[in-house]
């Protein structure tokens, strides 16, 4: 997806999205309830990220989405001493954009601690889809980039509402046990992509009982900052046994004019369950 004012509405809902282990403050502890949700390898996660956060120029800034994020290392020390990373980090809307790219790419138990302009910030992890990246001399490669992404675009919310959700993917991280699957049986939709491309891309795809996703796009899948590409069973490899769908494709223009499945797969393809 090119830049457009539809990009600028996502990246304002990553700066609403919070998971089950954060609140509304920066620096959030998990609460009793997200505890015991976690017993398993349940992955329950809160969302109210709105749509301009994600569209912002916090992602769509160079010192966000370029190399100079990517090709080194999720530490404290890798982005204070980059004097990209260091002056955008002073515009709020970048430091709640590196908020969830962290909850998504650190395991819970590791934070980032940043102190910018004299005040100390604390960016916690939660999922653990990258934790590599977030060790010394680390950096993310095209997989990391591909489930960071998938698990952003997932926790937006078009009304920036917290709403308890179910994350599933090809990821022991995402594995829903028996409990978890009944407590949220309906799959929405999946959700992939690139958010650090020079043009990110940004996908969804709505399995055959779904025709909408006002959770993530409101009243219209036109104006939604997301570009729906089609039916996942289309798009994506066979559903696993937890519903989710693996590897999930854009759409190409072929010479009929039709739109088919490209071929590449996006790996990092995840997939929402609601109540």
């Amino acid at each position: 997806m090119e830049h457009s004012p539809k990009l600028a509405a996502l990246v304002l809902a990553v700066a609403a999205l919070c998971t089950g282990a954060c609140a509304a403050p920066l620096d959030p502890e998990p609460s009793a309830e997200a505890e015991d949700g976690d017993a398993s390898q349940a992955v329950w996660s809160n969302n109210a990220l709105t749509s301009n956060a994600l569209t912002s120029n916090a992602l769509t800034a160079e010192a966000l989405t370029s190399k100079a994020l990517t090709s080194n290392a999720l530490t404290a020390e890798a982005l204070s001493e980059n004097p990209l990373t260091a002056e955008a980090l002073r515009d709020p809307a970048a430091r709640t954009t590196l908020r969830y790219i962290a909850s998504c790419a650190l395991p819970r138990g590791e934070r980032l601690t940043l102190t910018i302009d004299g005040d100390e910030l604390s960016f916690p992890g939660e999922l653990g889809l990258a934790p590599r990246w977030g060790k010394e001399g680390g950096s993310c490669d095209g997989a990391c980039r591909s489930w960071v992404s998938g698990c952003v675009l997932a926790r937006v919310n078009y009304l920036g509402e917290r709403v308890r959700i179910s994350l599933r993917g090809d990821r022991a991280e995402l594995l829903a046990d028996k409990v978890e699957r009944a407590a949220f049986p309906v799959r929405e939709a999946t959700y992939y992509g690139d958010i650090f491309a020079e043009r990110p891309v940004y996908r969804a795809c709505l399995p055959r009982e779904t025709s909408a996703i006002p959770r993530v796009c409101g009243p219209s899948l036109e104006t939604c900052a997301i570009e729906v590409a089609g039916s996942c069973e289309r798009l994506c490899d066979a559903p696993s046994s937890d519903g989710s769908f693996r590897n999930c494709r854009s759409t190409d223009r072929v010479r009929s004019g039709e739109l088919a499945a490209g071929e590449v797969p996006h790996p990092g393809s995840v997939t929402v369950f609601l109540r």
